[in-house]
């Protein structure tokens, strides 16, 4: 098994979306049967309201082809009924996960990180975006919640070692990159600056077992059974 760092002491299965291979992305359904299967994570994009609600869509967008409107340009009232709020999905699901939100509108921070911290959810709350500098940011003004850094490789103009170290300077926590991107040596560099290493779009088993088994902390898929299916195998997947 691999030394995981300070942050975690098992690998965290993520239900991308939810089960989104066996139920409607994103919906209270999806998470429900993501946890059911045995995910130890759930994820998905948050977005706010015009009225200030924090709400869980992949797109942001709502509407027929010809007169799709923004979320934040919509109050939480008059969304279509299966998008769920961050709310909602506490209150459906409870809060005994860790959940990852790509955070697809800046402006959401404040009221997901309200609405974790009042269920004491906000310590299993990880909150993704590509802008380092953004992240650093929100440490700043929140230092309850886990912060992630999705990225690829080819936007470390300075390389992953220097990332790493700019996360870690930074008080990020992670960083959220494509299988295809991890190997051992990549997950070995990140964690030596004490930093989680999380792998996303791992649709089968052998890409499951790969990430696993080259010491990522998290990873993310639609295939739900699948991915608990190798982590089982491999005596990796636990609470977080």
């Amino acid at each position: 098994m691999p030394t995981y760092p300070p942050l975690l002491n098992s690998a965290v299965l993520f239900a991308h979306r939810g089960a989104r291979a066996h139920a409607p992305e994103n919906t209270l359904e999806a998470f429900t049967l993501g946890l059911r299967l045995g995910a130890t994570g759930l994820e998905s994009d948050v977005w706010l309201t015009a009225d200030g609600v924090a709400v869980l869509d992949h797109d942001g967008v709502v509407g027929g082809t010809f007169r799709k409107k923004s979320i934040s340009e919509v109050d939480r009232a008059d969304l279509p009924e299966h998008i769920p709020s961050l709310a909602e999905l506490y209150d459906h699901v409870g809060t005994d996960f860790e959940l990852s939100l790509d955070v697809k509108d800046p402006a959401a921070f404040d009221a997901v990180v309200d609405v974790a911290t009042a269920r004491g959810a906000a310590g299993r709350l990880w909150l993704c975006h590509p802008d380092v500098e953004l992240l650093a940011g929100w440490r700043a003004a929140r230092e309850q919640v886990r912060l992630v850094n999705s990225t690829r490789v080819v936007a470390m103009k300075d390389g992953p070692e220097r990332r790493a170290a700019q996360l870690r300077d930074a008080g990020i926590d992670a960083v959220n990159l494509h299988h295809g991107e991890w190997s051992a040596g990549m997950v070995a560099l990140f964690h030596r600056f004490g930093r989680c290493a999380f792998g996303w779009d791992a649709q089968h088993v052998r890409v499951v077992t790969t990430l696993l088994q080259a010491g990522c902390d998290g990873v993310f898929s639609d295939h739900v059974d699948r991915l608990v299916d190798a982590a089982d195998v491999l005596g990796a997947g636990s609470d977080g």
